[in-house]
């Protein structure tokens, strides 16, 4: 890894310019182990990247993103409900290092609840220990960092207790390899998936409406 001893980061690209980022190893790690919840009915925040790698038998796949363009990208909001009524309901919610943006949160699980049918299945990660999103900052906010405590008091709040499952990715050594800007692909694969709690890289949470 040599020395860090420096004030500037290996890289202010999140390891994009090195390979694959580590967060997006452990969204992968996650939505592999939780493929099978992936069917139906689908909506994904953003774009629809892991509904298409990771879905099976999907009947309709909706995209959620402000200023959407496309027969099925839907502009919205998850913390303005107005924003969600003509969308219907879903068997699947994808929302992927979505909630750190967004300043009102508790606002946003309630629409996330709502576009859940029920019975549903919502595969959501967020950031822990990480750099700032400069882009996203400057743009519409880059507002919180979690852990696997704040995302069980949060979701368990409006789900109720039982309902979500929650687990942290992370280590100390790959944890300071990313606040660096070192890419998924400089550590191996024990490294990546050892976990200790102490240093919540990425939280996964997986919510059963």
């Amino acid at each position: 890894m040599g020395s860090f001893r420096t004030l500037e980061p290996v890289s202010r690209k999140f390891g994009f310019d090195r390979g694959t980022p580590v967060d997006r190893m452990y969204m992968d790690h996650f939505l592999q182990m939780h493929k099978t919840d992936i069917t139906g009915h689908v909506l994904e925040v953003g774009d629809n990247q892991y509904t298409k790698k990771y879905g099976h038998n999907i009947k309709r796949s909706v995209i959620l993103r402000g200023n959407a363009k496309g027969s099925e990208c839907y502009d919205g909001d998850l913390t303005d409900q107005e924003t969600l009524k003509t969308l219907g309901q879903y068997d699947c919610l994808i929302a992927t290092q979505v909630f750190n943006f967004i300043f009102d949160v508790p606002a946003a699980i309630k629409g996330l609840d709502m576009l859940l049918r029920k019975g549903g299945t919502g595969l959501i990660t967020v950031a822990g220990l990480s750099q700032i999103s400069r882009y996203d900052f400057d743009r519409w906010g880059d507002y919180w960092r979690f852990t696997t405590l704040s995302a069980k008091k949060l979701f368990d709040a409006h789900f109720g207790a039982g309902k979500t499952e929650i687990k942290s990715y992370g280590n100390v050594l790959v944890a300071t390899g990313f606040i660096q800007g070192m890419a998924g692909e400089e550590f191996s694969h024990e490294e990546l998936f050892y976990i200790d709690p102490d240093y919540q890289i990425m939280i996964a949470i997986k919510i059963k409406k």
